[in-house]
């Protein structure tokens, strides 16, 4: 990757509406050279997709979400990526990575209530072959979300009277 190509990539993950020509002034570039390195970083799969963070809390969504971890037994000649396919490809699953540790795949997951994260863990994913273990770990409050604080100040935790 070039320079130009480094100092787009920061200002579209900083903020994803920045229009060509505002990158362009702030890169010391035009307008032409910016919307061509970002087609050619799309076509790269460089860049994946834009998203707008949302506060579900805000929004009164009522959804559910979990991290769960998975432990594996990897596939011969294949590793974790046969395993992670088959469950990246539930609706459910809003990431998945590889994980050091105790076990091997970080699962998160949106639901619409407990009940159907949990069918998804008991129906789903545990009765996978080559699941070994889960451990099912339910968000209750985000504070931060992709680099951006979520909780306002205004947000204070009411004591708790006898």
């Amino acid at each position: 990757m070039n320079n130009i190509e480094t100092e787009i990539l920061a200002l579209l993950k900083h903020d994803c509406r920045l229009t060509a020509d505002k990158i362009a002034k702030a890169v010391g570039s035009d307008e032409n050279t910016v919307k061509k390195t970002i087609t050619n970083l799309e076509k790269r799969g460089v860049i994946l997709g834009y998203s707008a963070l949302t506060d579900e809390h805000a929004l009164g969504g009522d959804t559910v979400e979990a991290l769960i971890e998975v432990r594996v037994n990897p596939m011969y000649g294949r590793g974790f990526d046969a395993i992670a396919e088959d469950i990246y490809k539930f609706e459910q699953v809003k990431s998945l990575y590889l994980m050091s540790g105790g076990y091997d795949l970080a699962v998160f997951i949106e639901g619409k209530n407990l009940r159907e994260v949990a069918a998804f863990v008991s129906e789903k994913l545990s009765v996978m072959d080559k699941v070994l273990s889960t451990a099912t770990h339910f968000i209750l409050k985000k504070y931060k979300i992709g680099g951006v604080t979520a909780a306002t100040s205004e947000e204070k935790r009411q004591p708790v009277t006898p």
